[in-house]
């Protein structure tokens, strides 16, 4: 059994993705760059934990290993990565029990 959940192989699709579509491809890249920058007002450990954070939402998980990588080289603790993913949980699970009081709304409506 793979100790990842992802094949690592198919990042390489992301070269074909690129001269597929250079403009958008050029426009995620520089979004996706913002993560691991130094120099702003939040130092590059919080912004690695915030990206494990999002990817445990976003359940991606090759997010979830080039963020983890990150945040242990930038000084993150065990402890941090893992107050990270249940801060996500928290959210995620208040993001569903308030969309559970919208649908609670819109039966009321109907």
């Amino acid at each position: 059994m793979s100790e990842h959940y992802h094949d690592a192989a198919d990042l390489r699709l992301l070269k074909e993705m690129r001269k597929l579509s250079p403009a958008d491809f050029e426009a995620w890249l520089g979004l996706d760059n913002i993560v691991g920058r130094e120099g702003g007002a939040i130092p590059k450990k919080y912004r690695e934990l915030i990206a494990i954070a999002v990817a445990c939402t976003t359940q991606c998980p090759y997010c979830l290993e080039v963020h983890a990588k990150a945040a242990k080289a930038a000084g993150a603790s065990r402890a941090e990565v893992v107050e990270s993913a249940l801060l996500a949980a928290a959210l995620r699970a208040g993001g569903a029990a308030t969309h559970g009081a919208m649908a609670l709304k819109f039966f009321d409506q109907g």
